[in-house]
Formats: structure tokens, C-alpha cells, sequence
């Protein structure tokens, strides 16, 4: 299951020309080590968390191959994949906050009903957190090599934030999540479409980060690799 969920965001990332390809290659990495984390009985119900994992990227995997409408926040993200002025963790963060604050409520939601169990879920999707944060050091070396102040904010406590910013994401997912939950279909589709633009909303002041940090925007992009391809590279590693 999670072979063939890999292989096709490999797939997605290596097929594309500019930055749409970044996140996807990040994401395969992610997969990647949930997967081992699988095999190794690292989480409570391994099985499910395989489910889990294949699921969650088939929320970001059937929008981008025009399967089902692209939400907004998607679509905020793939219209400045081509914005050659964004530094490469901005298109990172883009894809970042339409899959954990958008996909990952409703994929809980989703499998919470198959299963008549939005509790039992919390225990494994808790310890991806702990996959993420294991991960993130190996992520972030493979970004220096494309984006050469990466290294010299990760050593100023950059990652610290980075990973605590992402817990703080996931933790606001699984309230979400629980809302979501608790509410009829038709409320539930309102909701969503609130969700939406709240993420779109987040997209937008990713693209414009306020001062001093807009200041430094271009001074680092000096700093990155300016091919797409060879950037989408290095963020799959082991995987290219």
C-alpha cells in the first residue's frame, strides 16, 4: 500500500518543472519513513497507521492529478509554484499548511467514521509526530545543500521552531478534527469551506512575511539553488 503511495509522489515530484515539486518530494521522504516505522511496530496498530499514511496523501495525490476540484488553499499553493522570488522553505511551508491544516481534519473525520472511533485514532497520529521531529534534522541537511542559510538558521534554533511549529499545526488538526466530528454533513460542508479560506488566508501571508523577516526574503534567496529539478533532488534524498 504505502510502496505504490511513495513511488507515486515520487513520481509527482520528479515530473515537475518548478517549485509544485518540492513538497511532494518532502513528502515521499515522510512516507518513506513511515513506512519503516510500520514494519518495525513502531506505532499501536500498524496496519491502520498504513492506512492512515496512504489515505492522507491521497488527499493531496487525487486534487493535484485533477481526480476531484482543487481546494482553494491548493490552489494558492500551485499558483506561485512558478514565483522564482519565494525562498524554497516558503513553497515548503505552502504545501505544509494546505496538507496539515486542511487535509489532515478530514482525513481523521474520514477514518474516524469507517472505523466509529475518532479516539482510538489518537495514539498513532500522536506518534507521527515523533517521526516528524526524528526526521527533521536529515531534511533540513539535504535542504543546506540547495538553500545555504538553512544550516546557519537551524543552528540558531531555526528547527526548534520549525518543529514546534508544526506540532502546534497538527495539535490545531485534531481540534479540527474533532469539531468536524461532532457536526452533521451539511454543517460539516460549511465548515470545510470556512476551513478553506482560512488556509488560503495563511497561504497568502506565507508569500508575504512582514518585516524585518520581508527584508531578508531576498538576501536569502540569493543564497538557494535556483534549479527546480536539482532542488526537488536534494528534498528526496535517498529517493531521487
Amino acid at each position: 500500500m504505502l510502496d505504490e503511495t511513495i513511488e507515486e509522489l515520487r513520481t509527482v515530484a520528479l515530473d515537475s518543472d518548478d517549485a509544485s515539486g518540492y513538497f511532494p518530494a518532502m513528502y515521499a521522504r515522510v512516507t518513506d519513513r513511515i513506512r519503516t516505522e510500520v514494519s518495525t511496530d513502531h506505532f499501536a496498530d500498524p496496519d491502520a497507521m498504513a492506512t492512515f499514511a496512504s489515505a492522507f496523501a491521497a488527499w493531496y495525490l487525487r486534487p493535484r492529478a485533477g481526480l476531484v476540484p482543487v481546494p482553494g488553499c491548493w490552489s494558492a499553493a500551485q499558483d506561485v509554484a512558478g514565483d522564482g522570488r519565494l525562498l524554497i522553505v516558503q513553497h515548503l511551508l505552502l504545501g505544509i499548511n494546505a496538507h496539515v491544516n486542511h487535509d489532515l481534519p478530514q482525513v481523521v473525520v474520514e477514518l474516524a467514521q469507517d472505523r466509529d472511533d475518532l479516539d482510538g485514532l489518537r495514539p498513532d497520529f500522536d506518534a507521527i509526530n515523533d517521526v516528524l521531529a526524528d526526521m527533521l534534522p536529515e531534511v533540513l541537511r539535504d535542504l543546506g545543500r540547495v538553500s545555504r542559510w538553512v544550516n546557519l538558521a537551524a543552528a540558531k534554533g531555526g528547527d526548534r521552531v520549525f518543529n514546534f511549529s508544526l506540532e502546534v499545526a497538527r495539535a490545531q488538526a485534531w481540534r479540527s478534527a474533532e469539531r468536524l466530528n461532532r457536526i452533521d454533513p451539511a454543517s460539516r460542508a460549511t465548515d470545510v469551506a470556512e476551513l478553506d479560506r482560512l488556509v488560503s488566508v495563511l497561504a497568502y501571508l506565507t508569500t508575504k512575511p512582514v518585516r524585518p523577516f520581508s527584508w531578508l526574503v531576498p538576501l536569502a534567496r540569493r543564497l538557494e539553488q535556483d534549479d527546480p529539478k536539482r532542488v526537488t533532488a536534494s528534498l528526496l534524498g535517498h529517493l531521487a
